[in-house]
Order: C-alpha cells, then structure tokens, then sequence
C-alpha cells in the first residue's frame, strides 16, 4: 500500500479563502478539484434544468397526456436501495402531480433477475396498465419493452446504467448516458433521473394551465429520498449530485423526512437531526438493499411510501432484522472467499490480477457485498459467484463482480465473452461494478479468463493500492466543531471523505471489541495525545508510524474527545 498527499492547488486554495471559505475546508475542496465558491452554492436554483437532460421533456407530454386521460401506471422498480428510492420518489410524486391510478412491481432477484423481462411486462399488463415506466433500470432491456408494446402498453425507461448496443424501442429514453445526451451529469443515479422526470413533468403542466405557481405541488419533500439513494448507489458526487444530497439531507436535519426514513433512523441508532451522507451509505441504505438481498424489496418500497409512524416503524424493525441475517450470511461467506481467494495466491502470498470464487453454499443475494470486501482486502478485481436459486436454473452461476480503479469491470468481461464464446450466459453493469450469469460448468473458463485480462491490464503501480489523503492536520484543527463541521459537509464517492496523514508516536495499543478484532490506540499527534481506533485490525503498530485518519468524535458519559479513525498505515 502506498499513503499518497493529494496535490493541493495554491491559487484555488487562495480563491476560496478570499471567498469566505474556512481555510481548512478550502484546502480540502481545492484538493478534490472545486475553483470556486460557486461550485459550493448548494442551492436548488443552481441545479441542471431538467431542459438539457434529453427525453425529459418526451417523458413529461407523455406523463401528462397519460394523467390528462386516467391511465393506469405502473412502475418497474429494482431491488437495491437506488431502485427503491426511485420507486418511491415515482410514485410519491406522479400522485402529487395529479396521477390517481400508480401502482409498482419490483422483481424477484432470485426468480426474475435483473431488468424488464418479457415476463415482468405480462404481469404488469395483468395488473391493468396502460403506461409501463421503468426505474433504475429498463435500459438494457429490448425484449421486456418489445413485449410491453405487443402487450398495448407505452413504455417510459428512466435509467442511469450504460446501455447496451441495442437500445430499446421505448416510446421515451430518459438516461443521461444515453447516446446522444449532453446532460453535464453523466453519474446521476436512477432516484436523480425520476426526479427529474418530475421536474420536467410538473413544468409541462403548467404549460397546459392545469397547474400554475400557487397551485403547483413542491416537489421538495421527495430531496430526502432522492439523496438516499443517490449515495447509497455509489455514484460519483458531481457538484449537481452534492446539491441534490445537500438539500436532502437539509430537509432530514430540519425534521423534514418521511415516516419510513425517520423510522429507519430509529431502527440503526442514528439521529436525523445530525444526519450525515454517511448515515445513508452505512445505516439507511443497507438495511434498504438487505430485503433486495433476502427477502423481498417491497418491504422497503412501502417503508419508503407509508406516512403511517406505526406502520413505518414495523416495517423498518423488518428492514433491521433482515439486515441483521444479512450480516450474519455475509460473515460465514467472507471467511470462505478469503479462504479460497488464498488458494489462489501465488506462494501463499501475491493474489492474481483478478479473483474469482465460487462455492455451493453461497448466498446469490450477498455475493456483491462479498466481492467488495475481497476487493477492498487484497486490491483486486474480484468477482463472487453463488448458484442460482431460480426454478430450473440449478446449472447455472450467478455473480457479482467489484473492480479497482484503471480496470473496466463491464468491458473486461465483454472481452471474455468474446475470447469465449458461449461462457457467459449474460452480463452488464460499468467500471466498477458488474453481473454476470455463467454455467457452472464455465466457472474455471470465466476466473482464468479475467484473471487473465487483467493481467494484460492493470501493471504494478495499478495492482499497488494507494491511499490518497489531505496530507498532515493542523492540531488547532483537532476540535470538535471541527470534526462536526466537516461531518456536516457532502463527501461520498469521487468527493472522498477528509483523510488526513503523517507520522505520530504510539503509546499504548490494545484488543477491543466482542471478540477482539479492533485497536484501540493512544496516540501522541504534534506533541498532544489524542485516542485511536482501528477496525478490524489485530496485528500491532511500532511505536512511530505513518498513519492515514479520518476525524470522528467519540462520546463518553456526556464527553465528546476527538478520536482518530485510522485508514492505513505505512509501518
């Protein structure tokens, strides 16, 4: 592992202090790429117009039409947080805007897979829908929509994924990576894209006079949803994806927020009130994908759709307890691939440029998570397979794949598809993260063949993690209204959270935890001492090292005392 200081330019650094911005923060935003005070303003006039996203305005005449006449709705949602969220925001908003017949459907991870199928769209038109509207998904899904239109319903796609090279007949697209698409914001989330389909939507019927400025419903209350999902689908956090989290999270602080999600707080010991993005990476949005995982993601849908408290919190005790077996499952199975991503190892100890494991017992709806974490260990491309549950798929494996920065996990495995035929069964996803389904009997074909392509691609410095940080901190810097300060900011992926480094004496080290898995640390940092922890870390430090932190407040029988959250360690 490498500790790396970001490079830190001094005249945006100046710029920002000129501007009125805390110098500590101005040197973080500086450091993440930000010039000016005005790619902070947060506001919602300073978002992208709905205009410059294309089919938008389609989509809106479509809607429009579709609620001028009585249509039936119905959304096709996904199974992850991202999916939820956006189902949530579709329908809370279409019945705001004058929409009295929406109904949803979520597919089965297990029995329908991912995407419209020709199956998903008989059900929808058995449910009695004129309109079919797709979330977070739909895009690579010609046959789904070709069935749609045979079954006499229009098909609006709102997506985010890349498409495939057959784009689907729908009668609108609205997908910012859509060819064709100039819309700024290439890493909106699904939520995002449903939002603005609302936006647009709204304007179209003031357009035909059904709606006008005193009339018109706010579409504000839907920021919180949308800022869920929008971190908990890990997409970059442009400046126009932190002003969407930015609002949400405003909203939430504020007492703002639906019963569902107030709930969920409840339920993961978190206070809305203090709401962090990372409350919706490590809290809300898991607890969200657990029933995608395990169960079923209407349980999520209907959290995020009742404004019943008691209702809300039954469901989000639901949501808690499904995530609690999640943890338990991904526990058993992470030990298991690392065990088997160890086999691989060459002498024991250097992992091949890619990994891939598989073992019966595995559970198909954790193999993402599992992935990640092999990922996050040994910096790899790492892919996790479990059989397939689905009726009359027993021959077949599903996996979920995590890559690292440089290797693109989406075409990689194209390139296997086209190295050998017949191995992958299908697949899709991006960069970073990726699907596939395989027969079993192609396991090894597919793991020596990414492992090999990664090899082709990813050279030393690639395969070395390397750690970026925000360089030394200031010790006037170590309060607590600081560390609250910061906490208060919109960090998340493509905006890393502030990471700070330099070399510091231990003191005194000890096992804590249940069964002894975290340092605990007193540390001396330019001359003060300050408490450490490190999670999930056994093995001890010398008595001075390099460290990597973030900044976290510990309370302690009413106490509040900096802490350091270590990242790294170059010993």
């Amino acid at each position: 592992m490498k500790i790396v200081a970001r490079d830190i330019p001094p005249r945006a650094v100046w710029a920002l202090e000129q501007a009125g911005v805390h110098p500590l923060l101005a040197r973080l935003y500086a450091a993440r790429g930000v010039t000016s005070k005005d790619e902070l303003d947060d506001s919602l006039a300073r978002l992208l117009p709905p205009s410059s996203l294309q089919g938008a305005q389609q989509a809106a005449v479509l809607l429009a039409d579709a609620i001028a006449q009585n249509k039936r709705l119905c959304i096709v949602a996904d199974y992850d947080c991202d999916g939820a969220t956006a189902c949530a925001v579709a329908v809370r908003g279409l019945r705001l805007l004058g929409a009295e017949q929406v109904d949803y459907l979520v597919p089965d991870r297990v029995i329908d897979g991912y995407g419209l199928t020709a199956a998903i769209s008989q059900r929808v038109k058995e449910r009695g829908a004129d309109v079919l509207i797709t979330v977070d998904n739909g895009i690579g899904s010609p046959e789904g929509v070709d069935e749609a239109h045979a079954l006499g319903m229009q098909v609006l796609i709102t997506d985010h994924h890349l498409p495939s090279k057959q784009v689907p007949d729908a009668d609108v697209i609205v997908n910012p990576n859509q060819p064709g698409c100039t819309f700024p914001s290439k890493s909106m989330a699904g939520v995002g894209v449903v939002f603005y389909v609302l936006l647009a939507l709204r304007s179209e019927l003031r357009t035909r006079g059904v709606l006008d400025a005193s009339t018109q419903p706010k579409l504000d209350p839907l920021l919180p949803l949308v800022a869920l999902g929008t971190v908990a689908d890990v997409v970059k956090l442009d400046a126009n994806n932190r002003r969407l989290v930015s609002q949400g999270l405003k909203r939430i602080r504020a007492g703002h927020l639906p019963a569902g999600m107030a709930a969920l707080f409840l339920a993961a010991g978190r206070q809305a009130r203090m709401a962090t993005a990372l409350d919706f990476g490590f809290s809300l949005g898991p607890r969200i994908n657990a029933a995608g995982r395990l169960a079923d993601m209407t349980i999520g849908i209907e959290c995020l759709l009742t404004d019943d408290p008691t209702r809300a919190e039954e469901l989000a005790k639901s949501l808690d307890t499904i995530n609690r077996e999640r943890r338990d499952i991904e526990g058993g199975m992470r030990d298991q691939a690392f065990a088997l991503a160890e086999k691989l190892c060459n002498n024991g100890t250097v992992p091949p440029a890619a990994i891939s494991v598989f073992d019966p017992d595995f559970h198909e709806g954790v193999v993402g998570i599992v992935a990640s974490r092999i990922k996050d260990q040994l910096h790899r491309p790492a892919f996790v397979f479990a059989a397939s549950a689905a009726p009359g798929k027993g021959h077949e494996l599903k996996g979920s794949g995590r890559s690292i920065p440089g290797f693109h996990l989406r075409d990689a495995i194209d390139l296997v598809a086209k190295r050998h035929p017949g191995v992958l069964l299908r697949f899709g996803g991006h960069a970073m993260a990726a699907g596939c389904t395989i027969a079993k009997d192609q396991f090894e074909v597919f793991q020596q063949a990414l492992a090999q392509i990664a090899q082709e691609q990813l050279d030393a410095a690639m395969l070395t993690r390397q750690l970026d940080t925000d360089g030394p901190l200031a010790p006037e810097y170590r309060r607590t209204d600081m560390v609250d300060a910061l906490q208060h900011e919109v960090w998340g992926q493509g905006f890393a959270p502030p990471t700070f480094s330099e070399e510091v004496e231990v003191i005194s080290q000890r096992l804590v935890g249940q069964d002894g898995k975290h340092l605990s640390l007193k540390l001396k940092h330019q001359g003060q001492p300050v408490d450490g922890v490190w999670f999930g870390r056994t093995d001890p430090l010398p008595g001075r090292v390099l460290l990597a932190f973030r900044l976290d407040v510990n309370e302690s029988k009413g106490e509040r005392k900096v802490q350091f959250l270590i990242e790294g360690a170059l010993v």
